[in-house]
């Protein structure tokens, strides 16, 4: 059976500090299958930034998959502490679903005991 396009894509890429994320529905036009990743950088000045980047990797060549921005936010990530706090909004995509960025958070560090959200913030 060959592998489908939606498992080469990476459920959560995140740097540590403090930096901009966007929540992004990936979707499958052969299959109707979809999947939530998250996506965060400390070198991006804007949510579009990360957004943008991701959808051009993920649909290049008129490919399978098609993105959708959900929402932002910002993380702070403190990888020596095991802890991440998830909080804010996007001014262009609005605030993601934060339960649900937290959710992909802990599948990804198991290991770590304080992955947390909250809507203050910006």
């Amino acid at each position: 059976m060959a592998q489908r396009p939606l498992d080469n894509v990476e459920n959560v890429v995140v740097d540590s500090g403090r930096f901009k994320y966007v929540l992004i529905r990936v979707h499958d036009k052969q299959t109707g299958e979809k999947k939530d990743i998250v996506r965060g950088s400390t070198a991006a000045s804007y949510h579009s930034d990360i957004y943008e980047r991701v959808q051009s990797e993920l649909e290049r060549d008129g490919g399978r998959l098609e993105t959708e921005c959900l929402g932002g936010g910002r993380i702070l990530h403190e990888p020596e502490n095991r802890r991440i706090q998830v909080y804010g909004y996007s001014q262009g995509y609005g605030a993601a679903d934060h339960n649900r960025t937290c959710q992909l958070l802990r599948q990804r560090f198991p290991d770590y005991n304080d992955i947390t959200w909250t809507n203050e913030g910006y």
